[in-house]
């Protein structure tokens, strides 16, 4: 499923996960041998940004996840893949990637909602300095340069 929010009058795709990398699968899967958990490495919808890679290792994401019934699973972000270890496809399916879904929805709003607040501060100051320059200009220009008393000698 492909999220997608307005920012700015562009569209831009909330971060999310695309697909599993079957390839990285350990190749035991599906046999006696197989482990019950293991490193699970899932593609991002996009490369993830530097403030949403720090927001899905932190403490908060973690503590999401545990409150949901997940508490080992451990999350690193490697390029533009996030790799979930502790866990196993059949978490995965049932239930723990709608919950990485709304995690990594949930990191890209709070990004962009951080920079729509830092953009209407911008443009308050920018606006406020604007008025100021037009001030000091009008004020500048009020300064006239003749003699006060016109009719006095000059020296």
């Amino acid at each position: 499923m492909n999220i997608q929010t307005q920012t700015n009058g562009s569209d831009v795709a909330l971060l999310g996960l695309r697909s599993v990398l079957v390839g990285s699968l350990p190749a035991t899967l599906l046999t006696d041998d197989a482990p019950d958990t293991y490193t699970v490495e899932a593609v991002f919808t996009r490369r993830p940004e530097p403030e949403e890679i720090k927001q899905i290792l932190d403490g908060d994401t973690r503590r999401f996840l545990s409150d949901a019934g997940y508490p080992a699973v451990v999350l690193t972000v490697s390029d533009r893949r996030l790799e979930i270890a502790n866990t196993n496809l059949e978490g995965l399916r049932d239930g723990l990637a709608g919950l990485l879904s709304e995690r990594l929805a949930a990191v890209s709003h709070n990004l962009r909602a951080r920079r729509d607040a830092a953009a209407v501060t911008f443009e308050a100051a920018a606006g406020h300095e604007h008025e100021r320059a037009a001030a000091v200009a009008t004020l500048a220009e009020s300064v006239v340069f003749e003699p006060s008393h016109p009719d006095a000698p000059s020296e």
